[in-house]
């Protein structure tokens, strides 16, 4: 299950890196001139619309799957790994003194 989210995450992230990299951050863009269609290609308008729903729709999943997968692998291992779980309470455990450095010795001044 693990192997699944590592490789829908990275995939996801791989998809959404390439969506970016195709935007221009001027409004060009994949709505410029594509192999000598001016226009035409899906209209200037329609272009950075269906990009940036891509780029919203694959962050929104990139950030679903990273929180799902937070969870299923943290549940499906069985390890309690929690760092709070750990702490004593009071009581439990007798809390144990720090000893005071010695003073520091000075030489007579001569």
């Amino acid at each position: 299950m693990t192997i699944l989210f590592i490789v829908l995450i990275i995939l996801a992230s791989i998809l959404l890196g390439a969506i970016v990299l195709i935007q221009n951050p001027k409004g060009g863009g994949l709505s410029g001139n594509i192999a000598g269609f001016s226009n035409q290609f899906m209209g200037v308008k329609q272009t950075t619309d269906v990009l940036e729903k891509g780029t919203w729709i694959l962050a929104s999943i990139l950030v679903i799957l990273c929180l799902v997968s937070a969870l299923v692998i943290n549940s499906s291992t069985g390890v309690q790994n929690d760092a709070i779980k750990n702490i004593p309470t009071t009581g439990s455990a007798p809390v144990q003194q720090s000893t005071p450095l010695p003073a520091p010795t000075t030489a007579p001044a001569k």
